[in-house]
């Protein structure tokens, strides 16, 4: 299996372009994904800058309703009008920080390839998608701040339009889980009762990022929890964007080679 970080907060290929936002190129034996698409048209520009055919791509995933992931969308549409798009429902609504509107643009939705889903979905015998995360130990605080529209108020989000992509291949699976809003450990709980174990790779944002100051002793315990409970699994984690690199590296030291870093342009291949 060939991953390429077509876009990431920080820069691995000098020739490509990095952002705040997060997108996967990925080859598997049946398929061509791009796995969330980043925040503008740089998906485009480094697919273009490292030789991959964005034309050839046949299924998009999106992870949930948050422009950093799904900017990219409508210029990739540009070049590739096929490939089916698949979405929770619930991402095409309303999405804050505070006040600040982060959800998707309401073009995409309008889209003739677009595919609202509701919940899990087996799309064949190497690609599935789940949600229904309702787990909520070490939950990333960085949350807090983000909201969604119920009954016309913003409260906060539950995060319902979260999806996590698993890909099945030669006996291996690999989790993709986008930024983890509903928390990693949530989500590998959600994984045990639906596949059983662990999975043997997982790339993923921790949503561990604190763009006002220096963690606090709250965040401090939900950041090393997570990676001593990590730890202990035999799965190697590949992270970057919303963790944020102070968590990383806090993480990282507990973790050791077992957590590696994303950057835009990066090439991993899963054998």
């Amino acid at each position: 299996m060939r991953i390429v970080t077509l876009v990431e907060n920080t820069l691995g290929n000098s020739g490509c372009i990095a952002e705040h936002g997060l997108s996967f190129y990925i080859q598997t034996q049946k398929h061509r994904l791009l796995a969330d698409a980043g925040q503008t048209d740089a998906v485009v520009t480094n697919a273009q800058r490292l030789g991959i055919e964005l034309s050839e791509v046949d299924t998009v995933i999106l992870s949930h309703g948050h422009y950093d992931h799904s900017g990219g969308i409508l210029p990739f549409s540009r070049l590739n009008s096929k490939a089916r798009i698949i979405m929770q429902k619930k991402a095409c609504e309303p999405h804050y920080n505070m006040d600040r509107y982060i959800g998707i643009d309401e073009n995409i939705t309008k889209l003739g390839n677009i595919e609202l889903i509701e919940g899990d979905m087996e799309l064949d015998d190497e690609l599935s998608l789940f949600t229904g995360i309702t787990g909520r130990r070490c939950f990333p605080q960085g949350n807090l701040r983000l909201k969604m529209l119920r009954d016309g108020e913003k409260v906060c989000d539950d995060f319902s339009h979260e999806q996590c992509l698993v890909i099945s291949q030669n006996g291996k699976k690999l989790l993709i889980s986008g930024c983890a809003h509903n928390g990693i450990l949530n989500i590998l709980d959600r994984y045990k009762v639906l596949y059983g174990g662990h999975p043997d790779y997982v790339l993923t944002g921790f949503h561990m990022m604190k763009k006002d100051g220096e963690h606090t002793p709250e965040e401090i315990t939900v950041i090393e929890q997570t990676a001593c409970e990590l730890k202990e699994l035999d799965t190697v984690f590949y992270s970057g964007h919303c963790t944020g690199i102070p968590a990383f590296e806090r993480m990282r030291a507990i973790m050791g080679d077992k957590l590696r870093a994303l950057h835009s342009g990066d090439e991993i291949i899963l054998e």
